[in-house]
């Protein structure tokens, strides 16, 4: 039943502040969409609560002086809702696939989103870059999901370069994030399962490595401290007697991660 009257509040908080954020997109200035969808993140979170999911930050003291990059690991459809609620002002980085709608151009633009061009190129860099700028004057934070995918709890994806590449325009740090809250909410699937989720902001990695140096240190932080988090979850949920159902097939996307890609090179060898 958690799950079902969650389903419920979910939606109908969804679509109330994405009516709301549409509606204030039309007026002046940016206030009204920033507040729509920070109160929207924080009923979600609220709901979370209410679901028995109990939210724990820490490493807040890791943080440094904005702006910055925060680059967190993605299992749950609600990382973005708990990582919405921990700053006053977060911009985050989203493909321009999402601009073919209407009113979303608008929306985006209100939110002080970072918009990349999908094809990429030179042009693409510089906008990228001016971006950068306007967030740097604004002292905002940026919010990315470095593995583009969200990926079952114990999986983990190729750490894409857009990261890095997003580093070396700004020259700012980039704070890594671990967390457990896909043991609680998986990817999107409908069954919630109550107790801690924990996100945790590691420490900060500073302008100036490597490409392959930097992916290595942010994949490296990110995997092992997830996976220490998780942990701590599932002895949690063993001394609380909590059972879970079968996991759900995966889909291709979920099937295709650094441990799969492994197994098939060693197979090969």
């Amino acid at each position: 039943m958690r799950s079902f009257f969650f389903t419920i509040g979910f939606w109908w908080v969804s679509v109330l502040y994405v009516l709301m954020a549409a509606v204030l997109a039309l007026a002046p200035g940016h206030g009204g969409v920033r507040w729509a969808v920070k109160r929207y993140s924080k009923r979600m979170v609220q709901l979370m609560k209410l679901c028995g999911i109990t939210p724990e930050t820490r490493g807040r003291e890791r943080l440094p002086p904005p702006p910055f990059i925060v680059a967190p690991k993605h299992s749950s459809y609600g990382d973005g809702f708990l990582m919405y609620v921990q700053f006053d002002d977060i911009a985050f980085v989203t493909g321009d696939h999402l601009e073919r709608f209407p009113l979303v151009p608008k929306v985006l633009e209100k939110l002080g989103a970072i918009v990349i061009d999908n094809c990429g190129g030179s042009e693409a860099r510089k906008d990228l870059a001016g971006q950068f700028e306007k967030a740097a004057e604004d002292k905002r934070i940026v919010l990315i999901y470095p593995e583009g995918n969200l990926s079952k709890v114990g999986k983990h994806h190729r750490f894409r370069a857009g990261v890095w590449h997003m580093q070396e325009a700004s020259q700012w740090p980039v704070v890594p994030v671990a967390t457990s809250l896909g043991l609680r909410w998986q990817q999107e699937d409908f069954k919630k399962y109550p107790g801690p989720a924990v996100i945790e902001f590691l420490d900060p990695i500073p302008p100036g490595l490597g490409k392959d140096e930097f992916l290595e240190r942010l994949g490296g932080a990110i995997r092992s401290n997830t996976d220490r988090l998780v942990a701590e979850g599932r002895e949690w949920d063993a001394a609380n007697g909590l059972k879970r159902e079968p996991d759900r097939p995966s889909k291709k996307a979920d099937q295709d991660t650094d441990e799969d890609r492994a197994a098939r090179e060693k197979a090969k060898t």
